[in-house]
């Protein structure tokens, strides 16, 4: 908009609000209001004068500033203009709502009607000190809402005009709800950096595109490399090549699509020496906020012993050593199976042969500590099931 449209009606209004923008050093002051003190009821006005009320005008006499007291009043910052006695001169309903009160009851009282003493001794101070020195002063008051509850406000009180007076006006911003909103995201942020650090659990932050952006310790002292080396990584440089990467990176999909919020999963983690071991992963998106997640934060619940990389089993393999862990014996599992004894026994030794174990219990031993069969599963089961009562 052209600033001339603008300069005729501003220059009729009583008080230029354009002194706002005045330079100079602008404090930080701070004074609570006290929280024991007693407030007015908020009650109908006897009579209209419309939303926001001036002081000294004949009753049934339109205003002459409506449009712009109108436009002030509907702002969520709380306004008023004072004279140098402390008597209110104009208020807003936002500011009138701060004392549980209406702008018709504050209009032509003073400053101690609404403050304690000690409060009202240092407003006028305030007032006094910037009508001497001409130039804002930025503010923060603590005060009791209506609820009942502790507030706080935020603005400016600044010089301006009224006719040959100078006055002293201020308008502030209710700033409780952002600052608890703070406090409470820094109370978590607080915990999920203590449960990160000191948890001893390994987990990161990834995001979506699956770049490490935060990691425990534990986690690096899991892949054998230094946190700093960790941190920027992509999550696949740290996986070992499965069968099962593309059911992972499907369920990853779905998580990052919002589909769902939280998987369980397991797979094979390489760290910097190149040995392997099968981990189970708790994956679970941050925030709401999006039609896709940003990050999701990797926890590793369990890991298996950390070993050389070895042919990948199969599906009957698992399944013998699960029938063996579950106590049966080379005919039952032969029986269970459908298969001759002599194809079990072949089996067998073909297992103990990859896995390093000389007996049947050193078997089925070595089956869990190398993450083969899950850790918290009976009947025994195979660690990559995609469902908890699958047998392979």
């Amino acid at each position: 908009m052209d600033d001339s449209r603008l300069r005729a009606p501003r220059e009729h209004l009583p008080v230029y609000w354009s002194d706002v923008d005045d330079t100079g050093p602008v404090p930080e002051r701070g004074r609570a209001f006290d929280a024991g003190r007693p407030h007015h009821e908020s009650r109908a006005p006897s009579h209209a004068h419309g939303p926001a009320v001036e002081a000294d005008a004949p009753a049934g006499t339109p205003r002459r500033y409506a449009a712009f007291a109108d436009l002030v009043d509907l702002a969520p910052a709380a306004a008023f203009i004072r004279d140098s006695d402390g008597r209110y001169l104009w208020a807003n309903h936002a500011y009138a709502h701060l004392y549980g009160t209406v702008p018709e009851e504050v209009v032509g009282k003073c400053i101690e009607d609404f403050d304690a003493p000690a409060d009202a001794d240092q407003f006028r101070t305030l007032d006094q000190e910037i009508l001497d020195r001409g130039t804002p002063v930025r503010h923060t008051i603590g005060y009791r809402r209506p609820d009942g509850s502790a507030g706080r406000a935020v603005g400016h009180r600044f010089p301006v005009r009224e006719g040959a007076r100078t006055c002293v006006a201020g308008i502030y911003v209710d700033v409780t709800d952002h600052l608890r909103a703070t406090v409470q995201w820094q109370e978590a942020e607080e915990n999920l950096q203590a449960l990160r650090d000191h948890s001893g659990l390994p987990c990161a932050l990834l995001s979506a595109n699956g770049r490490v952006v935060e990691a425990s310790a534990a986690a690096a002292e899991l892949f054998g490399i230094s946190l700093h080396e960790l941190v920027g990584r992509r999550a696949h440089t740290l996986l070992a090549p499965e069968p099962g990467l593309d059911r992972l990176h499907h369920r990853w999909n779905t998580l990052i699509a919002r589909r769902t919020r939280r998987v369980e999963t397991s797979a094979v983690l390489v760290d910097a020496h190149g040995l392997h071991r099968r981990a189970q992963l708790h994956l679970t998106t941050i925030g709401h906020t999006t039609a896709r997640a940003r990050h999701v934060w990797a926890v590793v619940t369990h890991q298996s012993l950390a070993h050389e990389a070895r042919p990948s089993l199969t599906a009957a393999q698992v399944r013998i050593l699960s029938l063996l862990a579950e106590g049966s014996s080379n005919s039952g599992i032969a029986t269970s199976l459908n298969l001759s004894r002599q194809t079990v026994d072949y089996h067998l030794s073909r297992l103990r042969h990859l896995l390093g174990a000389a007996t049947r219990p050193a078997l089925v031993a070595r089956a869990y500590v190398l993450g083969i069969l899950a850790p918290r599963a009976w009947p025994p089961r195979s660690a990559t099931a995609a469902h908890p009562l699958s047998t392979v």
